[in-house]
């Protein structure tokens, strides 16, 4: 091996263990809570054990950094996000496992709810101690904003670009990115601590309101009741739920026009007014024309259509209700919200307002095209959040390959649990939440759900996390490295 590819190597993992450091230092932030629960104390081994192999780890691989600045050679970047958040998940399901709560598979699953914003858990939150109920939200929390981001705000940016849009960011908002990092985390604690006042103002418990403003502005779902949302009956609190999803399911760079008061440019983005048209046509549609039949009044109807289209389209996943007696129609469009989710560089999931956006856009314009003279000229574009965008067709061929890939995974993992099986509308529905990480659920996530089916859904929710491609691309260079390494010997 050449001095060259040695320093590569020794960069990278320099590189993972920083990462994995950051990941243990964030599994000790739950006990927190413990001089409020002193009770509680007994649990703090269970975070404990699994930080310090994590710090030690991460410390021992950063004593590998070659002392000089090395670009990752190509597709290392993708290896080390898809491999960070693969362990790290590992290492924060520890604390369940050693609890006894659940077994590793069940453990591995939740971890992965937590990180990767879904919500959908296999958690008895009756029983559990209020610090693993903190770890949940914080997992959340912080996995909204992504292990590479935490870093990058922590430390500097020199882990680089590639590394931060590996994980799905697209939101430079400064033209430094450690800068930019920090101030998305800005103004991320800033709603969240909004979102904490205004819920105790409403009357809800402050651990509760901990624990919600986290879960909602990460449009992550986990609640500490077994009725989500609903166990509070309050408008208020649906209300600002609602205002705290769509924040989070909103990309960060257009949250900086809002900051300034650019309120005419923030409206003027393309997948912002999609977003709010989907809302403002499918709520009362919703109401009107299926969940009158279903409740009281249209009245409740409307409330009811209100927070759970909202919670589905911003792949939140609290509830108000169960689904099991929505009509079709409603379940359909629950479905259709929780594939679009949220917006480009937000905390959602889901295939994205802004990739529908286009792909309906191109859809009508070519449309158009049709009645207009051949050689007339018609430039294509867009307004996103950095300003006005001219389409080409690779930024077509892009949003295009991944609605199918998309479609494609989804086709995968719903026969897969009804394999195991669940019906094909239960399947469809739990797999679309857990690929769209929305946390939905209607009832076939349990403690007791069939070790392979809770895989297929832990292997969904991470590839709906960092939209598929940065996973394929790392499996194919690992395999590449592996094969290159298995010739040479």
């Amino acid at each position: 091996m050449n001095t060259k590819a040695a320093l590569s190597i020794r960069n990278f993992f320099s590189i993972f263990g920083v990462l994995i450091m950051m990941v243990g230092g964030l599994i000790l932030l739950p006990l927190v809570a413990l001089p409020f629960y002193p009770q509680e104390v007994g649990w703090s081994v269970c975070f404990l054990l699994p930080a310090g192999i994590a710090i030690l780890a991460g410390f021992l691989l950063k004593r590998l950094d070659p002392g000089q600045e090395i670009a990752l050679s190509l597709k290392q970047d993708a290896v080390i996000v898809v491999g960070v958040w693969i362990v790290g998940t590992l290492f924060s399901s520890m604390p369940f496992v050693l609890s006894g709560m659940l077994d590793f598979s069940q453990a591995y699953f939740e971890a992965m709810s937590g990180w990767t914003t879904t919500g959908l858990s296999v958690v008895d939150v009756t029983a559990a101690p209020h610090v693993f109920l903190l770890f949940r939200s914080m997992m959340q929390f912080f996995g909204g904003l992504g292990f590479i981001l935490l870093v990058v705000s922590a430390l500097s940016e020199t882990f680089g670009m590639r590394l931060y849009t590996a994980e799905c960011h697209s939101d430079k908002l400064l033209p430094n990115l450690a800068r930019s990092a920090r101030m998305i985390f800005k103004i991320y604690i800033g709603y969240f601590i909004a979102g904490v006042v205004l819920y105790v103002w409403a009357g809800m418990p402050v651990f509760d309101a901990v624990n919600i403003s986290m879960a909602a502005l990460s449009t992550g779902g986990f609640a500490v009741t077994p009725d989500s949302i609903a166990a509070y009956n309050s408008f208020p609190i649906e209300l600002i739920s609602v205002v705290l999803m769509i924040l989070g399911a909103t990309n960060f760079l257009a949250h900086m026009l809002l900051i300034k008061r650019k309120f005419k440019t923030f409206f003027r983005i393309g997948e912002t007014r999609f977003m709010f048209l989907l809302l403002g046509i499918l709520i009362p549609l919703v109401a009107v024309v299926s969940l009158q039949s279903v409740y009281d009044n249209l009245g409740e109807a409307f409330r009811v259509s209100l927070f759970n289209i909202t919670s589905a389209l911003t792949t939140t996943g609290f509830s108000t209700v169960a689904y099991n007696n929505w009509p079709a129609f409603s379940w359909l469009i629950l479905v259709a919200m929780m594939i679009i989710g949220g917006g480009i560089g937000s905390t959602a999931g889901g295939i994205k307002y802004g990739r529908i956006y286009l792909l309906l856009k191109m859809f009508f314009w070519n449309l158009k095209r049709k009645f207009l003279p051949e050689r007339s000229i018609n430039e294509l574009s867009i307004y996103r959040p950095e300003g006005k965008v001219y389409v080409t067709n690779d930024f077509y061929a892009d949003a295009a390959n991944y609605f199918f890939l998309y479609l494609f995974v989804l086709f995968i993992g719903t026969g897969l649990l009804a394999s195991l099986g669940y019906s094909f509308q239960d399947s469809l529905f739990e797999f679309t939440s857990a690929l769209g990480t929305v946390g939905l659920s209607v009832g076939v996530t349990t403690p007791d759900m069939p070790p392979l089916a809770l895989w297929t859904m832990t292997a969904g929710m991470l590839l709906g996390r960092l939209e598929m491609y940065v996973i394929f691309i790392a499996v194919i260079k690992v395999s590449k490295d592996i094969k290159k390494l298995a010739v040479s010997r």
